[in-house]
């Protein structure tokens, strides 16, 4: 049974740090692009990073708004997706996803969210 479980939302002050957490389960991680999405109430879902899969293997890419405030990594022998998000501000507060893609197959999956509230 393929899962993905993103963890480590909570509610935090304007100008601190987070890392959030997506650990996979029931297929091949690192033969996955493993991406960051968020999703603010009312609003479409975003794109906000990514690390690609084989053959080009742990490239990253953000969003143009939050490159040099996030950082994503990998470890592909833990299955884990980690997004590091500093200097937080109220807008920062979608529920974020965790989404592999495997361009070979065509084949994708999706996390259920972790929620990041930003007191204000």
């Amino acid at each position: 049974q393929v899962q993905l479980v993103e963890s480590g939302g909570g509610l935090v002050q304007p100008g601190e740090s987070l890392r959030l957490s997506c650990v996979a389960s029931g297929f091949i991680f690192s033969d996955y692009a493993m991406n960051w999405y968020r999703q603010a109430p009312g609003k479409e879902r975003e794109w906000v990073a990514g690390t690609t899969g084989p053959p080009t293997g742990g490239l990253t890419g953000y969003s143009d708004c939050e490159e040099g405030r996030f950082t994503i990594s990998r470890d592909n022998d833990t299955n884990a997706l980690y997004l590091h998000m500093s200097k937080l501000y109220h807008e920062d507060t979608p529920v974020y996803y965790c989404r592999s893609y495997r361009r070979a197959t065509g084949r994708e999956y999706w996390g259920r969210g972790t929620q990041v509230a930003v007191a204000s």
